[in-house]
């Protein structure tokens, strides 16, 4: 998927439950006893085996199936892979903020290096849950995630003219041992053509993301629009009312197929800030 083009220097143009309750093991508890009962009234076939073997083996072959399609029914839906827009600074593109000392870090609001200007805007802090998609959504801990998104003028660093010596709201972190990663930046804007997003890439490992290997996934997150419109009432945000008001989820060309595993939960106010989280199936 593409994104729509606006100002090339400044802008961006990147583009259940209840089944599961009964796990894996209880199904089994509960089959197992089936084929025991099973086996202590039944004689020997013709062959000299126990007439309830095969019974029990069938009965444990299908708890097995019935616990994988709950787990799978509790995992969702994978997470679409999309485009990382022209701006990625991961070496793809121009310049690789990825190799540089600094880029590991929780709180990407300060640029790091030569220049130590932060970003302005509302508080947001970003947690992810990496999960893996093939394997039931077990937590990936160790799994890194490179992240980064527009400034509160909807530019992005280290391309838009005036920030080429800024490298703020880009930052790598390893998940923990939940497979969770958070980091700490500010509400992004609003720019002509584009739903609010924050773009991220996940790599196997730190040392693959630091040497700008080769991603697991490249995908991004949408913002809820009544969160987007409580910020954007904000000062600093002015040209994001007018922007969000000319797009819309299903309109915008990376979010318009289905936004259902991107769009984060967001919690907060103006004041204190405010948290986003979203569970990621690589």
């Amino acid at each position: 998927m593409g994104d729509m083009d606006h100002h090339i220097e400044d802008h961006d143009r990147g583009l259940a439950f209840d089944l599961a309750t009964l796990g894996r093991r209880r199904l089994l508890t509960l089959m197992g006893g089936v084929g025991l009962a099973a086996l202590a009234g039944c004689g020997t076939d013709h062959t000299g085996h126990t007439a309830a073997a095969s019974s029990t083996t069938t009965t444990t072959t299908t708890a097995r199936s019935q616990a994988a399609a709950a787990a799978a029914a509790d995992c969702g839906a994978e997470t679409p892979q999309e485009t990382g827009g022209p701006y990625p600074a991961d070496g793809t593109n121009g310049p690789n903020v990825l190799t540089e000392s600094g880029i590991v870090r929780s709180d990407i609001r300060s640029s790091f290096g030569s220049s130590t200007t932060t970003a302005k805007g509302v508080p947001l802090t970003v947690e992810l849950s990496i999960v893996d998609f093939a394997k039931s959504c077990a937590a990936m801990p160790g799994a890194a995630i490179y992240l980064w998104h527009c400034d509160i003028n909807g530019s992005y660093s280290m391309y838009a003219k005036e920030l080429t010596n800024e490298n703020y709201l880009r930052g790598v972190q390893e998940a923990d041992a939940q497979g969770k990663v958070k980091f700490t930046s500010i509400f992004p804007a609003a720019y002509s053509g584009r739903w609010p997003h924050i773009h991220f890439e996940i790599y196997p490992s730190l040392a693959e993301a630091t040497k700008a290997g080769d991603p697991l996934k490249t995908t991004q997150l949408a913002l809820p629009k009544d969160i987007c419109t409580t910020v954007y009432g904000t000062e600093g945000y002015s040209q994001s009312v007018r922007n969000l008001a000319q797009t819309s989820l299903e309109r915008d060309n990376v979010f318009s197929d289905g936004y259902e595993t991107q769009l984060a939960a967001v919690t907060g106010d103006v004041s204190n800030g405010y948290a986003a989280t979203l569970t990621v199936r690589v």
